[in-house]
């Protein structure tokens, strides 16, 4: 198994190369199989109702997981993440399986790299694995009582810690990256960013991480005010391998920011959109054919490396962004002067 150094520099060199494919929603899919609580449970007695659990999944219901990766490589991904959004000890205490955590991650992840491996053996194609960790239902930015502004659900040190206990497992399941996802808050991805080097010194090893903010409104800020000029001020020192959005909206309302983000960072940068906005029922009707016309879109304009999709999107969504993608180039990181720039919710740049 190679380090996630080397991951890092197979992936580098592939997306030198062409633009990168990664995967799609896990709860679109999973919601087809109509599974019941006793099918999430399984043969856990957690004392809670499970249904909804989709991390639980993976060990109670494993060939659900492995049938849904295995379905977006097959649909033209060279990257699959784990099913991990909320596999964390805040997430799962709302199930009482706070105590599967550890478990629940190397599950997953070996799920993951297993679908990956075979893949990659059918055709040669390199296929990566990225270990997918959400932002929690916890802020380190905002009170939760709004008669007290002062008040935190959570301190930074213990958030941290919930992210580093995540980390450790995911990497020895044998993922090839981090991905902290969806961040709503820019403080949650630094501590975040704090595990990965708290993580990264102990084990004497470069993880390599991707960092996806998420629009919380059409202003274009996550929930804790930052644009994303200045949110990758407050996150390009970990030198993440990739940098991006996700979820939030479709393609058309993400494009003006992803450009912006194009032009910035000096880093590879990897968007992956809902397909579409929900209608009245929260459901996504966006077709797949409908999504990769405003994909090709980007891969013309060069605005992206490596390109999925987020909540209502499917393995045919995925195959049409493979398609509308094939054989063009990607886009080039781009080259920053040497300058100092500082960030509140908005970035202030000092001359040189």
């Amino acid at each position: 198994m190679l380090t996630p150094s080397e991951s890092a520099a197979r992936f580098r060199a592939e997306a030198a190369k062409r633009i990168l494919i990664f995967d799609g929603a896990a709860g679109t899919m999973i919601q087809t199989y109509r599974l019941g609580e006793a099918e999430y449970r399984g043969a856990f007695d957690l004392g809670f109702d499970q249904k909804g659990n989709n991390d639980l999944l993976v060990l109670s219901r494993p060939h659900v997981i492995a049938e849904i990766t295995e379905a977006y490589l097959a649909a033209g991904a060279d990257m699959v993440s784990t099913n991990t959004f909320n596999a964390n000890r805040i997430s799962q205490a709302d199930y009482g399986a706070e105590h599967l955590v550890r478990d629940l991650n190397l599950a997953a992840a070996q799920i993951a790299r297993d679908a990956a491996r075979a893949a990659e053996a059918a055709d040669g194609r390199p296929r990566f694995v990225a270990g997918a960790i959400g932002p929690t239902n916890k802020t380190l930015s905002l009170s939760p009582d709004v008669n007290d502004p002062g008040y935190r659900a959570i301190e930074y040190d213990e958030l941290k810690d919930v992210y580093r206990e995540q980390m450790e497992a995911l990497l020895d399941g044998g993922v090839d990256f981090i991905l902290i996802e969806t961040i709503f808050d820019t403080l949650n991805c630094k501590a975040g960013i704090k595990a990965a080097a708290e993580v990264s010194e102990a084990r004497g090893i470069e993880i390599p991480l991707m960092l996806s903010f998420t629009i919380t409104d059409m202003s274009g800020r996550n929930l804790s005010g930052h644009t994303i000029e200045s949110f990758w001020a407050s996150v390009r020192h970990a030198r993440p391998i990739t940098v991006g959005l996700n979820c939030s909206f479709g393609a058309p309302e993400l494009r003006p920011h992803v450009s912006v983000l194009s032009q910035i960072a000096d880093t590879l940068v990897m968007v992956y959109p809902n397909a579409g906005l929900p209608n009245d029922l929260g459901q996504y009707d966006e077709q797949p054919e409908t999504t990769g016309g405003f994909i090709r879109d980007w891969a013309e304009t060069r605005l992206i490396n490596v390109v999925g999709g987020c909540c209502g999107t499917t393995p045919a969504h995925i195959h049409q962004m493979a398609l509308v993608t094939h054989g063009h180039a990607p886009r080039v990181p781009v080259t920053v002067p040497t300058r100092t720039v500082l960030a509140g919710l908005d970035p202030m740049i000092l001359a040189a």
